[in-house]
């Protein structure tokens, strides 16, 4: 099995309306690798932002079906990685990495 970078593990982060909601409570979302785990996540996290990671909550968006034009399409499936960071931490997503 190969070994996941810290830098590949990250992908990108999400920028919604719940996302920038959850961002007043110290909470910054990044879509991730299907195969990083939280403490590769933690670790890369502290390593690319210089923040300190106080939880980190994982969700599985699962692949769903749609139908475009009559035929069938799938909308691919992808894990994201909601981030608490300690008080006072922020993460600023505009600048880049």
């Amino acid at each position: 099995m190969k070994k996941i970078n810290y830098i590949d593990s990250i992908r990108h982060p999400i920028i919604t309306e719940k996302a920038t909601i959850l961002s007043e409570q110290n909470k910054t979302v990044f879509k991730v690798h299907e195969k990083a785990n939280k403490f590769s996540i933690k670790k890369s996290i502290e390593k690319l932002f210089k923040v300190n990671v106080v939880k980190i909550n994982i969700i599985n968006q699962k692949t769903k079906q749609k139908m475009r034009q009559g035929r069938k399409s799938f909308k691919s499936g992808y894990k994201k990685a909601i981030v608490t960071l300690k008080k006072g931490q922020s993460i600023d997503l505009t600048t880049g990495i």
